[in-house]
């Protein structure tokens, strides 16, 4: 690659801050456009105002800027379209098309996906929003908790309860029902058995035909310490997870990530960009928890940093088919990302809230913005995850030290944050 890329980056969230950050640093970068970014990555690029959900505006976007490739950081612009639309306005995109985002876009269609080409996951029923009651009657004729209700739709990573008692089923059934933001992604329902084990993600970067295994990590999706309380976005990883020995991952890839990419080959639905492998580690070997279309929400901000290709030359590289040209390069340090929240999150919380230290992190670590806007001369909170703080180390615990060691330089009203990230991971290593 000798030529210069103008780039249009959609997203605002810390992920698409990290991506932004990363691509910044390809000596084949021309401009940067990130519609609408966040005051992080104002320093990396252009944030512009775009209605990114209304594809003709964007098309019309890159025909005025002559953007050569787009990059969609967020699930839900993939699973409405967005890819299809701009390819046949003649646009170079890096993210998977409609038919193949439907792996996180229906958790139904996924988990027949599974079945259908032996992705090894969790046993499952589906019912319709008017058959909640059926439901009911099908959990208490199983009589066996923990058991896991998954909204079939998109629901920004608040769609999933893992219930302990039938009490709990009845009460997180009425919330699918009559929660106004769930509502739409629960108007089919899945309703899984628990699998016991530990968690982990890998993530795949694919065009149509080759893939690679880009690195992988272990999310903390609850917001409470120890794997408490209700799920959120995400509060923290570490890459990699030492529950994925090298022989486990090869189990993956064999077992599960190319029976996947051959399987949405014979759909007519080839996957390009990447593909997000949440797993549970079983007794039984690794099975799936769920697939998503593009970078994890933390995971991003903490395997990111470990990737020594230059992530433009693979985007570029999977638009065009041609990774199997190219080998993935890791430098050898573990990463941890721990992540600020606002108080309440993932309920109601605060805004506007002046955020201090940004600036006294060494030069090790790094610090992604997300929930955060400018208010003046002041850098204030916007959202529930606020910020993510990275830190690096040739050991796990090196790892995990040095970014809460960075993390407490940081403060505003109502900081939230788990100390426990990366815990798991130590039980493996010491």
């Amino acid at each position: 690659m000798d030529t210069n890329y103008n780039v249009l980056l959609i997203g605002s969230g810390g992920r698409e801050h990290a991506i932004a950050w990363k691509l910044s640093k390809s000596p084949n970068l021309g401009t940067l456009y990130i519609a609408p970014g966040n005051p992080g990555t104002a320093e990396l690029g252009l944030n512009i105002k775009l209605m990114t959900d209304h594809f003709a505006t964007v098309a019309d976007f890159c025909k005025d800027h002559s953007i050569d490739l787009v990059v969609v950081g967020p699930e839900a612009p993939l699973v409405n379209g967005i890819v299809d639309y701009l390819e046949k306005q003649g646009f170079a995109v890096f993210g998977p098309k409609k038919s193949a985002a439907m792996l996180e876009g229906s958790k139904q269609f996924a988990k027949e996906f599974m079945v259908k080409y032996k992705v090894p996951t969790a046993d499952y029923a589906v019912f319709s929003s008017d058959e909640f009651d059926d439901a009911l009657k099908f959990v208490q004729s199983k009589d066996s908790y923990p058991i896991v209700l998954k909204a079939d739709g998109l629901a920004a990573g608040k769609g999933v309860f893992i219930c302990d008692s039938e009490e709990e089923v009845e009460k997180r059934l009425d919330t699918l029902k009559n929660d106004e933001k769930l509502q739409e992604a629960a108007n089919k329902l899945v309703v899984e058995e628990f699998m016991e084990g530990e968690e982990a993600s890998v993530f795949v970067i694919a065009d149509g035909h080759t893939s690679h295994i880009l690195h992988n990590a272990q999310d903390h999706k609850r917001i409470g310490e120890g794997d408490t309380g209700l799920n959120t976005g995400g509060m923290g990883a570490y890459s990699p997870a030492p529950v994925l020995t090298d022989e486990m991952l090869d189990l993956v890839k064999h077992e599960i990530i190319e029976r996947t990419i051959t399987g949405m080959q014979l759909e007519e639905a080839a996957y390009h960009g990447i593909l997000y492998v949440g797993l549970m580690i079983t007794k039984d070997g690794p099975k799936v928890v769920e697939y998503n279309c593009r970078f994890g929400d933390p995971e991003c901000q903490a395997i990111l940093p470990s990737l020594e290709n230059d992530l433009l030359t693979l985007m570029i590289a999977t638009t065009e088919q041609r990774l199997d040209e190219i080998s993935i390069q890791l430098d050898k340090d573990y990463r941890c990302c721990i992540v600020l929240a606002s108080d309440g999150y993932p309920g109601s919380y605060p805004k506007g809230k002046v955020i201090t230290g940004i600036n006294s992190l060494d030069d090790d670590s790094i610090v992604f913005q997300a929930g955060t806007k400018n208010d003046g001369d002041d850098l204030v909170t916007s959202g529930g995850r606020v910020l993510s703080v990275v830190g690096k180390g040739n050991t796990l615990k090196k790892a995990i030290d040095h970014a809460y060691k960075n993390v407490r330089n940081i403060d505003f009203e109502g900081c939230y944050y788990r100390n426990d990230i990366g815990h798991k991971g130590l039980k493996r290593t010491s």
